[in-house]
């Protein structure tokens, strides 16, 4: 789909707040209320907007520990990658997990209550799996910047 400069700016405001108003999408971007709702569905049906989820505050929800982690597999194993990935979304405690080039394999971002109930996910997560070869672990000491909002100002306007 060629995005245009009002799609760019629908987006630019959705990725501040999902909940934006047809009313507010429609003054800022110079656009009729009908018009915005035919571009946010064809932004929906092209996914372009993949998701809109809500972002919640992990000290709220008992969460307040965050851990980033870099496992590398023993490839010896039989589909290890597709087996690996399918274990990774089923998890809730697994937030974000990147495929990577390089020492490992893989880059999970992991929430944790505390300490103990990290030890207890590693248990069953690593070391009660013969697919994992080793995995790298940083406790995370503050949260400077948390996003998925990408730049939009290097898309080729249509």
């Amino acid at each position: 789909m060629k995005l245009s400069k009002h799609d760019l700016k629908i987006l630019e405001l959705l990725q501040i707040d999902a909940k934006t108003s047809i009313e507010r999408l429609s003054e800022e971007a110079g656009l009729s209320t009908a018009s915005i709702q035919r571009r946010l569905k064809a932004l929906r049906d092209n996914k372009v907007i993949s998701e809109e989820i809500a972002v919640l505050s992990p000290g709220s929800v008992n969460q307040s520990m965050t851990f980033i982690i870099s496992v590398q597999l023993d490839r010896n194993y039989s589909d290890c990658f597709n087996y690996f990935k399918n274990k990774v979304k089923n998890n809730t405690n697994v937030q974000q997990c990147y495929y990577i080039t390089g020492e490992a394999d893989f880059v999970l971002i992991v929430t944790a209550k505390d300490m103990d109930n990290f030890e207890e996910f590693t248990q069953l997560f690593f070391f009660g799996d013969s697919a994992v070869r080793h995995f790298k672990t940083s406790v995370v000491m503050g949260r400077t910047k948390v996003s998925l909002a990408l730049p939009l100002n290097s898309v080729d306007v249509g």
